[in-house]
């Protein structure tokens, strides 16, 4: 038995080391996808046939395509990077708690008090005891655990409302990047949809008697660019309906798993409250990988600290 623990563990730990090895590998894959698609659409396609204003009405549907095209394309990697380079999240050095949950009191934990704890938290978790549930702390950091905070493998440390580690953007996805995936996952839907919809003319010409114009190698990267850009559509638009419902419930992935038997949860505030604790109380920063700085101030969710929650409920913890 400890010897098939200890060889599942090193499975993991190979495996994780696996997926930090990719790295830059899937950045370039998403860059190589990007540049096929940017060379069907554009170079192949449209913008010849904006050029050759062969009729107003073909020259006019090439402008659009292009203009929506390049927009779309312009959110998508502004996203994307903006999920790639910000941090997640991390529990800042010798964090506590500010709220003493037993006394009622607001104030951060004394010394005395925080170092107590922490000493009485490790030893009921050593011992395999179970520990109020309102104080959480993570072996592999040694430190305290905020709410809704949990460990990495991939990372290896503790990250700030995690939602999972994503290998396409090669980070976790985090109380500080959550919104920008989203936000990645939506432009992606929009982008992948607009280019299979563009190309679906081109597409069905290859299963028609007519000749088509154009090299092999043009007509091959139009094939394999509507092939990846529908498939994408389709997988894409699955994991945005879940995150959908994630955000309406003000879960994450990882809650929602360890929360399936319970029927309420204390950070569901309803839909709307919900939503701003993701995207922010401004609208005009809604669509864009970035927050106002008033919602920054007055916002502490988007901190990745505290929560709001139901009071009759103040008794979960996740």
């Amino acid at each position: 038995m400890h010897r098939s623990g200890a060889a599942m563990a090193w499975n993991v730990f190979k495996f994780c080391t696996a997926l930090r090895g990719l790295g830059s590998i899937m950045i370039l894959l998403v860059l190589g996808v990007v540049g096929v698609t940017y060379y069907a659409v554009v170079v192949t396609n449209y913008f010849p046939a904006l050029q050759s204003g062969s009729s107003f009405e073909s020259s006019l549907v090439a402008l659009f395509v292009l203009l929506l095209f390049h927009c779309l394309l312009a959110m998508l990697l502004w996203s994307y990077f903006s999920v790639v380079l910000t941090d997640p999240g991390s529990v800042p050095p010798n964090w506590r708690p500010s709220v003493d949950e037993e006394r009622g009191e607001t104030e951060p934990l004394a010394g005395s008090e925080y170092n107590g704890a922490v000493m009485g938290v490790q030893q009921l978790t050593a011992i395999g005891e179970p520990t109020n549930t309102r104080v959480r702390y993570c072996r592999k950091c040694n430190q305290l655990k905020p709410p809704r905070c949990h460990h990495c493998s991939v990372c290896g440390r503790c990250i700030l409302k995690m939602d999972h580690h994503c290998v396409w953007v090669v980070n976790c996805v985090g109380a500080l990047n959550y919104k920008y995936f989203l936000l990645f996952l939506f432009y992606t839907f929009l982008e992948t949809t607009v280019v299979t919809l563009s190309l679906l003319p081109h597409f069905i010409a290859f299963f028609t008697d007519g000749e088509i114009p154009g090299t092999p190698g043009s007509l091959a990267t139009t094939f394999l660019a509507f092939v990846l850009n529908l498939a994408f559509a389709l997988s894409v638009l699955g994991f945005l309906i879940m995150h959908i419902s994630l955000v309406a419930g003000n879960t994450t992935t990882i809650e929602a798993y360890e929360k399936k038997t319970t029927p309420k949860w204390r950070y569901d505030l309803g839909r709307r409250k919900n939503f701003e604790q993701v995207f922010g109380t401004d609208k005009k920063y809604w669509f864009i990988p970035g927050y106002s700085e008033e919602d920054l101030r007055r916002m502490p969710a988007l901190q990745g600290l505290e929560y709001p929650s139901k009071p009759d409920l103040d008794s979960q913890e996740f």
